[in-house]
C-alpha cells in the first residue's frame, strides 16, 4: 500500500494532481479541499489510498490524514464508492461533513451531487457512532482523530480484525480506561476483549 507521496506539484487541477517523486510521476485524484489546501503549493506531501478495480488502479491524493479518514469512512457506507466521496468532499470541508453526520443533519448531505434522501439517512446511520470519536478545535476549524485510537486501530485492522470489530474493541478500552495513553497498552487490552 502507498501510505503517502512527496514530491512536486508538476500539474493541478481542482480534480487531478500530478506529483513527481524521485522521476516517477503520480496521477492522484484529489476533491476540491485539497486542492484548496495545495494550489499556491510548488511541492509537498499528500497521503494517499489505492483502490484497485478491474478495468484500472486508482491513486487518490489527501491533504491530511483527517480527509483521509473520513474518505475511508464514508466510502465503508453500502452505495457509497470513491467518486461519490470524492464528491462530498468536494461539496463539503471535512469537519462539515463529520458535524452534519454527527447531528443527523441529513439535509446537509441531500444537498451534495449525488446524495438523495436515502443515501443520507444511510451515511449518518453508519456513521453517527464513529464520528463521535472525533474531537472537534473550533479554534481552529478542524476535526482531530484522537492519534492512540486511530493508531491502535489501524494496528489491529494490519493483524487481521475486521475494522468493525477493531473500532468496537478499542471504544471499549477507550470507555473503561480512559486514561490510557500508551498504544501497545490499548491494543492489548483491546485483543483480550476481542
Amino acid at each position: 500500500m502507498i501510505a503517502f507521496i512527496r514530491g512536486n506539484f508538476v500539474y493541478k487541477s481542482p480534480a487531478v494532481v500530478h506529483v513527481e517523486a524521485n522521476g516517477v510521476g503520480y496521477e492522484l485524484q484529489i476533491s476540491l479541499n485539497t486542492y484548496t489546501n495545495i494550489q499556491t503549493m510548488n511541492q509537498g506531501l499528500l497521503y494517499t489510498w489505492l483502490h484497485i478495480r478491474e478495468d484500472a488502479h486508482v491513486l487518490y491524493g489527501f491533504f491530511d490524514l483527517v480527509e483521509k479518514e473520513l474518505f475511508l469512512q464514508l466510502i465503508s457506507v453500502s452505495g457509497i464508492g470513491a467518486s461519490t466521496a470524492r464528491m462530498m468532499m468536494s461539496s463539503l470541508k471535512p469537519e462539515e461533513i463529520a458535524q452534519a453526520i454527527a447531528q443527523s443533519n441529513t439535509k446537509v448531505l441531500e444537498g451534495i451531487k449525488g446524495i438523495g434522501k436515502k443515501s443520507a439517512e444511510r451515511v449518518v446511520l453508519e456513521l453517527k457512532d464513529k464520528m463521535q470519536k472525533y474531537q472537534w478545535d473550533t479554534q481552529h476549524s478542524v476535526v482531530k482523530a484522537d492519534p492512540l485510537e486511530m493508531d491502535a486501530l489501524n494496528a489491529l485492522v494490519a493483524l487481521g480484525i475486521p475494522k468493525t470489530n477493531a473500532e468496537n474493541a478499542v471504544k471499549k478500552v477507550m470507555k473503561t480506561q480512559p486514561n490510557l495513553n500508551i498504544v501497545e497498552e490499548i491494543i492489548k487490552l483491546a485483543l483480550k476483549s476481542l
